[in-house]
């Protein structure tokens, strides 16, 4: 009798914890998919490896580019992790920032080259839904080049085309005539 009660006692000892363990591990994991699931861009990022990349946004006052992180999936494959970027540029801020391109944007190409140039081909919605102003126009261009730029290792530089034709600016403002570097100086 003794002996079945310590055998009990022992084994109540070693269950209940791993039992409270396993309750807990899954109680974490629900509230991280949870918590993930808002942040996600791209698709199931259960199976797929994933990372967190920094999108630039207008600032309130529309004069520098500020942070707002967002995670994707696939970050392995530099084209459909930049074109997944600059998707998430058009669809726009969610924390407070501003739109830098225009909703109506649409990306016709995406490719990034051994030079490691990145070439970003938008539809002509970019230009005719393009608010005026050299401000304006340098938030959007920076947007792109800096998002990609800064989260994508095989990208140095961004060559912006317009309808599938190279055009000397977007708005009339910007050089866009060579692949362009990240400008931190944009950056708050």
């Amino acid at each position: 009798m003794h002996t079945q009660r310590h055998t009990v006692s022992v084994l109540i000892s070693t269950v209940v914890p791993v039992v409270i363990c396993s309750v807990a591990l899954l109680f974490v994991v629900s509230i991280a998919e949870a918590v993930s699931d808002d942040t996600d861009a791209g698709v199931d990022s259960h199976t797929q490896p994933h990372t967190v990349a920094h999108l630039y946004f207008a600032d309130t006052d529309q004069i520098y580019l500020k942070a707002e992180s967002r995670r994707f999936t696939n970050p392995d494959d530099p084209t459909a992790f930049g074109r997944a970027i600059v998707q998430a540029l058009i669809d726009g801020p969610r924390q407070g920032l501003l739109q830098t391109l225009p909703r109506k944007s649409t990306i016709r190409t995406f490719f990034v080259t051994r030079g490691r140039i990145a070439y970003v081909d938008l539809g002509k919605e970019i230009q005719e839904n393009m608010p005026g102003g050299i401000q304006a126009e340098l938030l959007a261009i920076y947007a792109i080049v800096n998002s990609l730029v800064l989260n994508v290792p095989e990208i140095e530089r961004v060559k912006i085309l317009i309808d599938g034709r190279e055009n000397p600016t977007l708005d009339g403002h910007v050089d866009l005539r060579f692949p362009l570097k990240a400008n931190m100086l944009l950056i708050r």
